[in-house]
């Protein structure tokens, strides 16, 4: 589900004032276990992402030069410090075209959320560039070139629930994934990721979960319990509140919910859109976070 809309003027193969919608899903961590840290300092997760139906919209048109970029709904502070331009500007040192876009995006996905709208961006960016440009980048390369831009990119050309290991590049693709519908609560409210991880004490860290094996893929269902979040702690810790929409979910009928990435968005899991629609009418009500109701992508 990531194109739209593609143009181009005459049926020219050779953009020429080709254009190109598309879709960039927001994803959720249903795990997220941290079983060590390397040398270079990053951390080695054993995580499942899964895509869902919350999306930010970009509009990519071909011009003779340069790469701008224009934003609706939530604002970034700095257009040019983002991974969009940043993904744009990679694409065309590594081709070689001489060429430029115009990117227009069209942004619903909470910033700063753990929700992935930035890596999400960065990688329909990347898709529709090489796809306006015939393809001129390998599976591989756009992959490689994925990864250059940040840990989680890569989950996004892929776009399917699946396991990440390593960094969260390590990605094994989860086939039969059960449906599931999502309530997703993000306060509006920063968690720097950095901080969220340097205070997780990897000492407490269960990581019993790094070796399982989703045979069945209806595990999610049947053993809601070993959804985790190794980051939920300290965030729950010095915010309290999230802890309680969790809670909150709990009580609504949610056979799971946990906090995604080091936070603030926290998610219920429900088995049908009826009860999650009745879930989220009660934290519609509040006016210091966003709800959103969504469809698991796969």
């Amino acid at each position: 589900m990531y194109l739209i809309r593609e143009y181009k003027e005459n049926g020219l193969s050779i953009p020429k004032g080709a254009s190109i919608e598309i879709l960039a899903p927001a994803k959720l961590n249903l795990l997220l276990n941290i079983i060590g840290v390397r040398e270079d300092g990053y951390h080695e997760l054993f995580s499942i992402f899964a895509p869902v139906s919350l999306y930010d919209i970009l509009k990519l048109d071909t011009i003779e030069s340069g790469v701008k970029i224009y934003w609706h709904g939530r604002k970034l502070k700095d257009k040019q410090d983002n991974l969009v331009y940043r993904a744009a500007l990679y694409f065309f040192k590594k081709t070689g075209i001489n060429k430029g876009v115009r990117i227009t995006v069209d942004k619903k996905i909470p910033i700063s959320s753990g929700l992935g709208g930035g890596s999400s961006d960065a990688a329909a960016t990347l898709k529709a560039l090489n796809r306006l440009w015939e393809n001129p980048l390998s599976k591989k390369e756009l992959e490689k070139l994925a990864l250059s831009l940040g840990a989680d990119v890569p989950f996004f050309l892929l776009q399917r629930p699946a396991i990440a290991r390593g960094i969260g590049e390590i990605l094994e693709p989860i086939d039969n994934f059960p449906d599931i519908w999502y309530v997703i609560v993000s306060p509006r409210l920063m968690v720097s990721t950095e901080w969220a991880y340097k205070n997780t004490k990897l000492d407490l860290t269960k990581i019993k979960n790094k070796d399982i094996m989703f045979d069945s893929r209806n595990d999610v269902f049947k053993n809601p319990d070993m959804l985790s979040n190794d980051l939920e702690a300290v965030t729950f810790k010095r915010y309290p509140f999230l802890g309680s929409i969790k809670t909150s979910l709990l009580k609504l009928g949610a056979f799971s919910a946990l906090m995604t990435g080091s936070g603030p968005s926290v998610f219920g899991l429900f088995r049908s859109s009826e009860e999650a629609f009745k879930a989220s009418k009660i934290f519609e009500l509040r006016k210091d976070s966003d709800v959103f109701v969504v469809e698991g992508l796969h």
